[in-house]
């Protein structure tokens, strides 16, 4: 059973990667708010996580290198902020050690990746704040 809360993180994580199938509708602002209304601050946290970190991973680039690295940033910087999240409200000692790792990893790979794109001269994507993106409507 130690390895049910690893798992359980895992796949919090892993589901911040996904997007919906191109055919699925976007809920409408209402919608989303009815689908949150009832969500406990770790539930709206790892949402505003999500919604933050695919609104950055938007604009893809032609070049598939610079591709990789600007929407990289976004996705690490999502997995950061779901591990702090986890830190935050989260009990189980596996999963906090787990999210420790996450945010040491993830930032140490988004300056390797920031450096890389200073060293071609491309600016990495513009990273939505949240009041950006509430202003966006979502």
């Amino acid at each position: 059973m130690k390895t049910l809360p690893l798992t359980l993180a895992a796949i919090l994580l892993l589901s911040a990667c996904q997007k919906p199938a191109a055919d699925d509708a976007a809920p409408t602002t209402e919608a989303q708010a009815d689908a949150t209304a009832s969500y406990n601050a770790a539930q709206k946290g790892y949402a505003a996580a999500n919604d933050k970190m695919h609104a950055g991973m938007g604009n893809i680039p032609e070049d598939a290198d610079v591709a990789f690295m600007q929407g990289m940033i976004p996705h690490h910087l999502g997995a950061v902020e779901m591990a702090k999240v986890a830190l935050e409200h989260g009990k189980d000692p596996e999963v906090r050690a787990l999210a420790e790792k996450v945010i040491a990893a993830q930032e140490a790979e988004i300056k390797e990746m920031q450096a890389w794109l200073d060293k071609k001269g491309v600016k990495a994507e513009k990273l939505l704040t949240a009041a950006d993106h509430a202003a966006m409507g979502h």
